[in-house]
């Protein structure tokens, strides 16, 4: 697959200054999107469990937040945390009125105690695939949480849930990367769709998906399973799981 046949045009996980060890701004994310020429990005700051998380209100008060700046599409969203082994997350029920995008992801300081390292977490995404308010399955090849992948991808497909290639791990998560190949492989495979995005923590990390688009290459991933590979394909999405084109100011412009 040629570099330019992987036309990422959504950037749908990243940290504001709210998530505390983020350096950058929301508006200044949404600027980064826009010099990148991105169609959409997705503001993910970190669920209330989380050390360093947002304050109370500031899900809620979202709504304030534009659905449209410097003419990117501003997904209002959070990366939710996994709290237990029955796939329980710390997503509010106030929040959820507000949220567009929900990314459900497992952080270690959140579930300690809970889930152990190493341990089996199949049952744990199998019950969050189930969850109808999540719409990306957060790097999950983090290697200090195995699952049976051939049992759990295809539910994550079913349920309509895309599988994050998350673009920090090369750098973060070097551990996870050969699980994360196993992963895009089998989605490859089972035809699951993913979506791939930068978990950006400061602004000129928006849009860089340089070394997740060279392990799309060598897979030769089909473009069709990448749901932000194109607009059309992106608002189609949008359309059949997300709320944000409940938005009347966006209804009128379509997709």
């Amino acid at each position: 697959m040629p570099d330019e046949e992987i036309n990422l045009i959504a950037d749908t996980h990243m940290h504001t200054t709210a998530s505390t060890h983020a350096y950058s701004t929301l508006q200044e994310m949404v600027h980064a999107a826009a010099l990148k020429k991105l169609y959409a990005v997705a503001i993910t700051d970190h669920g209330r469990r989380m050390p360093g998380a947002p304050g109370t209100w500031y899900f809620e008060n979202l709504r304030v937040v534009p659905h449209r700046l410097e003419g990117v599409l501003v997904l209002r969203g959070q990366e939710t945390n996994v709290l237990d082994a029955e796939g329980h997350v710390d997503l509010e029920p106030r929040d959820t009125e507000t949220l567009d995008w929900i990314v459900a992801s497992i952080h270690s300081p959140v579930v300690e105690g809970k889930i152990a390292p190493g341990e089996d977490v199949t049952e744990v995404w199998l019950n969050v695939a189930k969850d109808p308010r999540i719409h990306v399955i957060g790097h999950s090849g983090t290697a200090d949480y195995p699952y049976d992948l051939e049992r759990v991808l295809p539910e994550f497909g079913r349920e309509g849930k895309l599988v994050e290639l998350n673009e920090s791990t090369f750098f973060n998560r070097k551990s996870s990367v050969a699980n994360c190949t196993k992963i895009m492989k089998l989605c490859k495979k089972l035809g699951v769709p993913i979506v791939v995005d930068s978990d950006a923590h400061f602004s000129s990390m928006v849009g860089s998906f340089s070394h997740s688009k060279q392990l799309l290459r060598e897979l030769d991933f089909p473009p069709e399973l990448i749901v932000n590979s194109s607009v059309p394909r992106f608002c189609a999405y949008l359309k059949e799981r997300s709320r944000v084109f409940q938005d009347p100011a966006l209804s009128a412009e379509g997709c």
